[in-house]
């Protein structure tokens, strides 16, 4: 009789929260492949019950210190809408720029930090940052770019001060805007330094053709609002969407995942690039160009280079923001916020792929219920259907070797476990 063979991983390092994998095989046959989820669960939604509207965005940033914009920004627009609340264009526009920024400091820490050296098979980060100085120091400039710009614009780097439901509470100078932005041509070139490295990595070939997710408005690469498209063309509202995904739990994990139409699918840097190719700016789209992968791509390990393209991408965007907005008007800071019973749907692209949020909320504007999808919930079951084909090609390998392959799948993927257990 063939006996089973497990396949465990107590513990994945250089990632936002804990996990593990567990996998069993048969005959050569994957029959199980599982990320294990080992965080405690916070019980946001929970604490959100009962509370007055503005608290919400506060709360849900808390989430996470590394994407906390991204939280805000997803929960301040559901209570918008169910207030009936339009915000001007400037708070749009200045909205998205923390939001692109967001991206930008989250891309540099994971493409280069936690991601990159898997592919070089160098364990400590320490080694991979003598072997490379250059690109190092690149990256380092390009993420404290954002970071700088973020605390100009948000009054602080982690969970920024000035955003607040219906606009800012204080606006930025714009003259201190232009003087960081008279760096950008030498920020940008160290972007694309990175870009053309990270380009430049051989990358395991592997294919499975998945449902790839983003947000899309017909004009531009969003990020911010608009609705939501599959790699097939299928268009929602952020609302439809909402009630066609299914969520569900696995027995005793803390973590909730969602299905799409009964099928894992995919939302993240590479299911933006697949579906918004024709709006990516210049530099970036040259740059995926002159990579030579295809659109679509169904390598899930081409993540981490789309990640970089971002961080051009990103770069680029904010640039034209600024020149376009020529100048901040100062007493546009918000518009008047007034409560009424209502529910509403806010959606934001997430470092990691879609933020979904859900409020209703009494004529008070007291919370009455709340629902946060993450992004890493959306995914995890994606990541799993990855792993169950990638096995069988690397399970005969030694057992260190075989991990690190495991691990550069699983990291490649960007995964926020504390998001997922919020």
């Amino acid at each position: 009789m063939s006996k089973i063979k497990t396949i465990k991983i107590n513990h994945i390092a250089k990632m936002e929260g804990h996990t593990g994998f567990v996998a069993h095989i048969l005959d050569g046959n994957v029959i199980k492949a599982k990320m294990e989820t080992k965080e405690g669960a916070r019980l946001i939604e929970g604490v959100l019950l009962g509370r007055d509207y503005y608290e919400a965005p506060i709360i849900t940033g808390r989430i996470c210190g590394i994407c906390p914009i991204v939280h805000f920004l997803s929960s301040a627009q559901a209570i918008e809408q169910a207030f009936r609340i339009k915000v001007s264009d400037q708070t749009v526009q200045l909205r998205k720029v923390m939001e692109l920024l967001q991206i930008i400091h989250s891309h540099a820490l994971h493409v280069y930090f936690l991601s990159l050296p898997d592919f070089f098979d160098i364990e400590n980060d320490l080694n991979f940052i003598k072997k490379y100085p250059k690109e190092t120091k690149a990256i380092l400039r390009v993420r404290q770019f954002a970071i700088d710009m973020v605390k100009l614009i948000g009054g602080r780097t982690v969970h920024p001060l000035t955003m607040v439901v219906g606009g800012f509470k204080k606006l930025p100078d714009m003259g201190k805007i232009n003087k960081m932005l008279v760096s950008y041509a030498e920020i940008l070139e160290d972007a694309l330094l990175v870009g053309e490295f990270t380009r430049k990595i051989k990358y395991p070939k592997f294919s499975r053709k998945t449902e790839f997710v983003s947000l899309y408005n017909f004009k531009e690469y969003e990020v911010l609002c608009g609705d939501i498209i599959n790699s097939e063309g299928k268009k929602y509202k952020v609302k439809d969407f909402y009630h066609v995904i299914e969520e569900f739990h696995h027995p005793f994990e803390k973590v909730k995942r969602t299905a799409y139409r009964d099928k894992p699918y995919f939302s993240g840097a590479l299911a933006r690039v697949n579906n918004n190719f024709d709006f990516l700016n210049p530099y970036a789209k040259k740059l995926w160009q002159g990579s030579g992968f295809p659109i679509p791509s169904y390598n899930t390990f081409h993540n981490v280079f789309a990640q970089a393209v971002e961080i051009v991408h990103c770069l680029e965007e904010i640039n034209k923001i600024f020149k376009q907005l020529g100048k901040i008007d100062q007493k546009n800071t918000q518009v008047k916020v007034l409560p009424k019973a209502g529910e509403g749907w806010g959606a934001v692209e997430a470092p990691r792929g879609i933020l979904l949020d859900y409020y209703k909320l009494d004529k008070k504007g007291k919370i009455l219920e709340a629902n946060i999808i993450t992004p890493t919930a959306q995914f995890l079951a994606n990541l799993e259907a990855d792993l169950k084909v990638y096995l069988p090609d690397i399970y005969k390998l030694p057992i260190a070797q075989r991990r690190r392959k495991i691990r550069t799948l699983v990291r490649a993927y960007d995964p926020c476990i504390s998001c997922a257990t919020h």
